[in-house]
């Protein structure tokens, strides 16, 4: 069995329903909801909505239990019941609450998550898959949480079937291939399933995912010169197999055939039917390989640059911008990152990075701007406050630069190198303000904190 932990992970893949209704109790339980009921049971319904958006799930289980002897054939009810018997940890309540919702409203997809997903966090897998089994009702997607259960509850034959069914009808991806994976290394049967696979391309020598089945196999057994052999012979059969090239390129840098490689790679990048997982993998072993050869470096950037047109992976411009950075090319690191927080304004790390790189290239300007739409997603970031209190400095905008730097301090919390560096800028604020006892007030603070630090 996996460990609670890689459990908890697979659930995080799967359980994005369920996240969407917690992060919106009140603007996804409305009247129409709850049925024809009175104004008492409603009223102790939202109270309970806001006592569970607090954490206080006791008594939001309090308000629910009175609301229940108003209404007892309500299934939001049992369902809000069981969401808060889980936070708790109470999973037998929580499951016997879900069991009611689901009863009262069979076909309702969020609810069977709901049972599915703690079923699974107490390693009910029988129960789990029993419940999955209804959700590829909803959405055909489900077929891959089925095939992971299978593996936990260690029925290897049926989530191999199901796995190699959903290979057949969408194309192979990392997942299931990890999954497979998995499987061969648990049961241990590898010559076995080598033979197998080499009857199953014998039998049907166009069918690609048996050669790339294989292709793991080897490679898991070490076997690299035998891979490197299966993957030639899926591109002689399928001379236009992309996926033929996700198997190859590695092989040929392995074997110093640079131009093969290149190749191979442009193949994959341009191909529709390779995910962008498996093709970010691809560009990281190109910008390994591009550090030591350089004369690949224009290659790289124009299929890394066509590769960010067709693939929606913000990370791309973020991988390209630390390759430039690794290379001292700091204008081009810098291009590539603000592409990168075009895609993803979110990424904080990010955001971080360009703006020091900003700094670092005295693009104050930018800086200022920069730092003040961060600040919008992320309003508690005090380093956010002093790159727009060094911005508003170096452009001689002092009382701007205060009135930011003050603000940021609010945020601080126990990082007294970071409160050094608000000091600092502050001497330099009430410097160009002409006010001379603040600077010198400021620096002073400034100097101690670091004296103590180091």
């Amino acid at each position: 069995m996996r460990s609670s932990w890689s459990l908890f992970l697979m659930l995080c893949l799967m359980i994005s329903v369920q996240a969407q209704e917690d992060e919106r109790p009140f603007k996804d339980v409305n009247q129409d909801d709850l049925g024809l009921v009175n104004d008492e049971f409603q009223e102790l319904f939202f109270e309970a909505l806001k006592q569970k958006g607090i954490e206080n799930y006791e008594k939001a289980i309090v308000a629910l239990r009175k609301a229940s002897e108003i209404s007892e054939d309500n299934a939001v009810l049992y369902f809000e019941l069981g969401k808060n018997y889980r936070e708790l940890q109470q999973f037998p309540a929580a499951i016997e609450n879900f069991q009611k919702a689901t009863a009262l409203e069979p076909k309702r997809e969020a609810i069977l998550v709901s049972l599915f997903e703690t079923y699974a966090s107490i390693q009910d897998f029988d129960n789990a898959i029993s419940t999955v089994e209804k959700l590829i009702g909803f959405d055909t997607d489900y077929k891959e949480d089925l095939a992971n259960l299978y593996l936990l509850n260690e029925d290897y034959e049926n989530a191999l079937q199901l796995i190699d069914q959903l290979d057949q009808d969408l194309g192979a991806n990392s997942y299931r291939n990890s999954l497979r994976r998995q499987i061969y290394a648990r049961t241990n049967n590898t010559d076995a399933q080598i033979e197998n696979l080499r009857q199953s391309i014998a039998a049907n020598p166009e069918q690609e995912k048996n050669y790339l089945n294989l292709i793991y196999m080897y490679s898991e057994q070490g076997e690299d010169e035998e891979a490197y052999k299966v993957a030639n012979e899926l591109l002689e059969s399928n001379p236009g197999s992309s996926l033929a090239h996700l198997a190859l390129y590695k092989f040929q840098l392995e074997k110093h055939e640079p131009e093969a490689a290149v190749a191979s790679m442009e193949i994959v990048f341009e191909s529709e039917e390779i995910d962008a997982e498996s093709k970010f993998k691809v560009l990281n072993d190109f910008l390994i390989y591009v550090q030591e050869n350089t004369e690949f470096e224009d290659r790289l950037v124009a299929v890394a640059e066509k590769l960010t047109q067709t693939e929606n992976a913000p990370g791309l411009y973020e991988k390209l911008g630390q390759f430039y950075l690794q290379k001292a090319d700091r204008e081009n690191a810098l291009r590539y990152f603000k592409l990168g927080i075009k895609k993803n304004a979110a990424n904080f790390e990010l955001i971080r990075n360009t703006l020091l790189l900003q700094v670092e290239l005295q693009k104050f300007k930018e800086v200022r701007s920069l730092s003040s739409q961060a600040l919008e997603n992320f309003p508690s970031q005090p380093v956010l406050y002093l790159f727009q209190g060094v911005a508003l400095n170096k452009l001689e905008k002092f009382e701007q630069a205060e009135s930011i730097l003050k603000d940021g301090l609010d945020y601080l919390v126990d990082d007294r190198r970071l409160e050094a560096d608000f000091y600092a800028q502050l001497s330099l604020s009430y410097s160009g303000m002409n006010n001379a006892g603040l600077a010198n007030e400021y620096r002073a603070k400034a100097e101690k904190l670091l004296k103590e630090i180091n």
